[in-house]
């Protein structure tokens, strides 16, 4: 896995110009069907992706939490919210509710999240290939793609289904 990590930084950034490109047509004109598509191709990936393998995504990066996120998973602790932010988060440049710090908190030592049932709708949602209006979310999608081997392996299909 640390193989395909190291090689995807660069893959990834290897096609990023040409990905843009792609994401700039495509919001320009989605096709119509595009989230059946899109929730396909997520499907069929995932079908053969482990995350537990991986997780990358809580290894090396944050999710936002929301204040639902924030009420759920300080109840879960039995803690007031306030003191879940205090413990756990901080307020980043963009006014949002993050980590203070990487690795997720959360994440054990068998990539399992300790608050899975709970978890942050930002992680439940990751990488958010599934997502209906898929091409509103390129920016996004061009950072996962850095991060996530699903998540590359997903757009690389999708071009290949839906050239432009």
């Amino acid at each position: 896995m640390k193989q395909i990590l190291n090689n995807l930084s660069k893959l990834a950034k290897d096609k990023h110009n040409e990905n843009k490109k792609y994401f700039d047509k495509l919001k320009k004109k989605p096709p119509k069907n595009l989230d059946y598509i899109m929730q396909d191709l997520h499907d069929a990936e995932f079908k053969r992706t482990d995350c537990l393998k991986c997780a990358n995504c809580c290894k090396t990066t944050g999710p936002l939490f929301t204040l639902a996120d924030i009420e759920r998973i300080s109840k879960h602790f039995r803690q007031k919210p306030q003191q879940f932010i205090d413990q756990y988060l901080r307020i980043d440049e963009d006014k949002d509710y993050v980590l203070q710090s990487v690795p997720c908190t959360f994440l054990d030592n068998e990539n399992y999240c300790m608050i899975y049932d709970v978890r942050p709708k930002a992680c439940r949602e990751f990488p958010h290939t599934d997502r209906n209006k898929f091409y509103q979310i390129s920016n996004l999608t061009l950072k996962n793609v850095e991060i996530c081997p699903a998540a590359y392996n997903i757009v690389e299909e999708m071009k290949k289904k839906l050239p432009l």
